[in-house]
């Protein structure tokens, strides 16, 4: 069994549209360690963080971060131990687009 410690995903959505970070590849476990979201502008912006088991659709039953403010200029960091499995999928969301930037970072386990 192979760890392998790495950035998972990174993402700035230019819309306010959903974007997939990171997908779990087949054959291969992963624990998402700390999730980053900075706000690259100075204008306030709300972070959505949906975690979609086997791809499942975003919903409020999937949501791990759910409208937080990110302020102007700032980063929050949000360490999750979060353990997921092949197919599993990281979406994220921001308010407003080319605001915010998302960073995931953990372990494969393949």
């Amino acid at each position: 069994m192979a760890i392998t410690y790495k950035v998972l995903g990174q993402s700035h959505p230019a819309t306010t549209s959903e974007a997939d970070v990171y997908t779990v590849p087949a054959a291969t476990e992963t624990i998402v360690s700390t999730l980053t979201i900075t706000n690259v502008t100075g204008t306030a912006a709300n972070a959505r963080v949906w975690a979609r088991i086997n791809g499942a659709a975003t919903a409020h039953v999937n949501a791990i971060i759910f409208d937080a403010p990110v302020a102007a200029n700032t980063t929050a960091a949000f360490t999750l131990g979060l353990t997921l499995d092949a197919t599993d999928i990281i979406t994220v969301r921001s308010s407003t687009g080319n605001t915010l930037t998302f960073q995931v970072f953990g372990s494969e386990i393949s």
